[in-house]
């Protein structure tokens, strides 16, 4: 399946801040087909590094989506039954309005003059791009890790709009730790020369910075055991340790390749303004509790965790289980067995599809009845 990535413009954007963005794009792919009812749409959120081209293989690259293995025929969104929509968010780097795009007051790229932006600020564009689809509610939304975030702010702040929601490997807020990590990867780009304040479009980029960054981040999108296994303490190319700062270990190797090939594709700036984003991320704020915050759903739940997931670790879902199962909200929850970490979403994905097919099965024959 070739899929090409659309555009949709807007001609504003009101923020969480009291910002505005005039005007805005958002880039955004689709999947299947919508029937003659708009009933079976389903919104797929990404996470921080994602983007809208989340299944089939691209037209401009020639590279399959970031989740072609849980939507297409047959999978777990089922593009024969279900019309999937996935867009980049607010603040990205790939067809969606961001920092890197050009500010029409100035001609330049905004940089740091871009505003501060919130997952309910990327939820809301979603909002204005579902409705010029002409989508006039949900069928459901499903995301994992920061995707899982747009999710649960989608239940929260749409109630009526969104008939289940997916929230897998994810969140209802950052804790200390989590923030501590995304600030390192912060600091890691605003201490490169050549970041400048954020202007660097004309000029080097920051790519060591955003390369520490991304080897950062990397290392807790894996865990403990799919390293050992993955690398263990075996050499690159080496039969013995060269007692100096060149590459020694394969895990070594691994993650500047990693660092390096990020720095191609992703913008340093965009990165302070997501991480940024997913700090500010807590579904009690103007609530006080997740309780409140719960209150008025309608909405179904599919809760997913992973027992390696230290980034996002089970019990922060279990968490938001409790809380909607003591509202007697419809909440089904498993925590699946893995070895991958964080990154089980996107790879360890037979059960997840047995779990999402049952579910999404089910809420549409409600939604039918």
């Amino acid at each position: 399946m070739i899929v090409e990535t659309q555009s949709a413009r807007f001609e504003s954007i009101a923020l969480e801040s009291g910002a505005a963005l005039s005007p805005v794009e958002a880039a955004y792919e689709t999947y299947g087909n919508l029937n003659a009812a708009r009933s079976n749409a389903i919104l797929v959120t990404h996470a921080f590094t994602g983007d809208a081209h989340a299944a089939g293989i691209s037209a401009e690259g020639g590279k399959p989506g970031w989740w072609d293995n849980m939507i297409g025929p047959g999978k777990a969104f089922d593009t024969d039954k279900f019309f999937i929509v996935c867009s980049n968010v607010l603040g990205g780097c790939q067809g969606t309005t961001g920092p890197a795009s050009t500010d029409p007051a100035t001609g330049r790229p905004y940089g740091m003059s871009f505003p501060v932006i919130t997952i309910r600020d990327m939820v809301k564009l979603q909002k204005m791009l579902i409705d010029r689809l002409g989508i006039e509610r949900l069928l459901a939304v499903a995301g994992g890790s920061m995707g899982g975030m747009q999710a649960l702010e989608w239940a929260v702040t749409y109630p009526n709009f969104v008939r289940a929601c997916i929230p897998i490997a994810t969140t209802a807020r950052h804790s200390a730790q989590q923030i501590a990590f995304n600030e390192v990867g912060r600091q890691a780009i605003m201490a490169d020369p050549d970041w400048c304040n954020g202007d660097y479009y004309d000029k080097k980029p920051p790519a060591r910075g955003l390369g520490i960054a991304r080897m950062v981040g990397h290392i807790t999108y894996m865990s403990d055991e799919s390293m050992r296994e993955k690398f263990g303490r075996r050499l690159r190319e080496k039969d013995k340790v060269g007692f100096d700062f060149s590459v020694d270990f394969e895990v070594e190797s691994y993650l500047r390749y990693r660092g390096s090939q990020f720095v191609n594709r992703f913008d340093a700036n965009a990165y302070l303004y997501i991480t940024k984003a997913e700090d500010y991320f807590d579904l009690t704020n103007g609530s006080g509790s997740l309780t409140a915050a719960f209150a008025d759903l309608s909405t179904r739940f599919l809760i997913i965790s992973f027992s390696s997931d230290w980034l996002y670790p089970s019990y922060q879902s279990q968490e938001i289980v409790r809380v909607l199962r003591r509202r007697n909200h419809d909440v089904a929850y498993c925590d699946l067995p893995s070895n991958y970490g964080h990154d089980a979403f996107l790879v360890d994905v037979a059960e997840q599809t047995d779990l999402v097919r049952g579910f999404l099965a089910s809420t549409a024959r409600a939604t039918h009845a």
